[in-house]
């Protein structure tokens, strides 16, 4: 999810950055067991188990949770049949037609992409800026809710994940680092023709070096898109480090508020605390 990073509080910055940092320099040897999270809204209580598997993020949203950094924020971007946004330590004490999205605490944190980590329905994902390592946000997360899929969208779907990957790729090449520069020159001039050419550009590239190597979503993966739903095209660009093992209903009731500018919900959707469960 795209955002714009900037400080945060003063608060959330002398109690955490330090802290933070000296968890992924040194994570600890992951346990047999998935930490868990008791999110409580005012939509209803989710429980999220944290992946071993991404031990920097793990430990990073553990460690924020423990500070309480989250108690009172809002989720501030909402999007039915995608996903539900919060994090932003501005919302906090946001008015209504505030602007969110946009804070953060000072530091990211390694992308830890992995294959079996996907968007499937209810799982825990960073959000993120376009600096060009994909480092996530130390602090904004998202939830999944998306959709089914069937095959020809998950091929749709595929697609999307391969343009996203030769991007990323593209940026290692200078002799075709043009390309990327074309693409985001007519990404923010709003030009959609030269926009799809160039995207076209680089994924036809991309298919023909030698070091690339197109994904493909698993077949396990796709069943569970096609049974359960989530967001495939996401998948291999966010980090993934978390799901929701109870309380996938208040998901849907999140997602289903109804929403103004910028997609931030009418009412405030607003988490009431966040807690370790023992």
């Amino acid at each position: 999810m795209k955002l714009f990073s900037k400080l945060s509080s003063l608060l959330i910055t002398c109690i955490l950055i330090y802290s933070c940092q000296e968890n992924q320099k040194e994570a600890p040897t992951p346990s047999k067991n998935r930490q868990r999270i008791e999110l409580v809204t005012n939509k209803g209580t989710m429980v999220i188990a944290l992946y071993n598997d991404t031990p920097l993020h793990r430990d990073n949203f553990i460690n924020l949770v423990q500070h309480k950094a989250y108690d009172s924020l809002l989720f501030h971007r909402v999007i039915s049949n995608f996903m539900i946004q919060a994090g932003d330590p501005e919302s906090r004490n946001a008015k209504a037609m505030d602007t969110l999205g946009e804070g953060d605490v000072p530091y990211r944190v390694k992308a830890e992409f992995l294959p079996h980590l996907f968007h499937k329905k209810g799982v825990l994902a960073a959000a993120r800026d376009g600096n060009p390592e994909r480092a996530s946000s130390g602090m904004q997360f998202y939830i999944v809710q998306g959709k089914i899929y069937n095959d020809s969208l998950l091929t749709i779907a595929e697609k999307r994940i391969n343009g996203w990957l030769a991007e990323h790729y593209i940026r290692k090449d200078r002799a075709h680092s043009y390309l990327l520069d074309s693409l985001q020159h007519h990404s923010a001039s709003g030009n959609t023709t030269k926009y799809m050419l160039y995207k076209d550009s680089i994924t036809n590239w991309a298919a023909h070096a030698e070091e690339f190597k197109p994904y493909t979503i698993p077949d396990d993966q796709r069943r569970v898109y096609k049974t359960l739903g989530g967001v495939p095209h996401l998948d291999q660009n966010y980090t993934v480090f978390g799901e929701v093992i109870e309380g996938l209903a208040t998901i849907d009731s999140i997602a289903t508020t109804v929403t103004g500018e910028f997609d931030r919900p009418i009412d405030d959707v607003r988490i009431i605390a966040m807690r370790l469960v023992e």
